[in-house]
């Protein structure tokens, strides 16, 4: 949980740190190469586009902002995606294609994980919960015919002044 809690507080400062190390692999390992150099200008802005929208995608989920930590799916694609634009500011030639590819494939494989959980939670999908000892269970739904009150409920009423 821990792991997963730690993930989820990454997800905004890595729009802003994968982008700059994609910069920061461009000077020191490429030698500046105009092909290079163009492929950054493109990049750039579309991992922080992407690493922004699957952000606001994964928090707008209710289990992650209940328990504050992203889905084990979650970390895992996020993770391996990481890894792999990390890999991609190394700017080494003889995997650079396969590694962009597997990138932008990435990128959409994750966004469309993130609606998919996203869509889930939100049409109300049959939750199931586990006990301390790890035995699942479903709760009861909810009894809709009567509108509990949690507490006192102190009626105040209203005095009017005779004009």
């Amino acid at each position: 949980m821990v792991l997963r809690r730690l993930f989820l507080r990454w997800l905004f400062p890595a729009a802003f740190v994968l982008p700059l190390w994609l910069f920061v692999g461009w000077i020191v390992f490429s030698g500046g190469s105009g092909w290079a150099l163009l492929w950054l200008f493109v990049a750039v802005p579309a991992v922080f586009v992407s690493q922004l929208l699957l952000s606001m995608v994964i928090r707008a989920r209710a289990s992650v902002r209940e328990t504050r930590a992203v889905s084990w799916r979650d970390l895992a694609g996020l993770g391996v995606w990481h890894l792999v634009i990390i890999a991609l500011g190394l700017f080494d030639s003889r995997v650079f294609f396969p590694l962009l590819v597997l990138s932008i494939v990435g990128a959409l494989l994750l966004f469309w994980s993130s609606l998919a959980q996203l869509w889930n939670e939100a049409r109300g999908v049959v939750t199931v919960l586990h006990t301390t000892d790890g035995t699942a269970y479903i709760p009861p739904a909810p009894d809709r015919t009567q509108h509990p009150v949690a507490g006192e409920v102190i009626v105040v009423p209203e005095n009017r002044r005779p004009d």
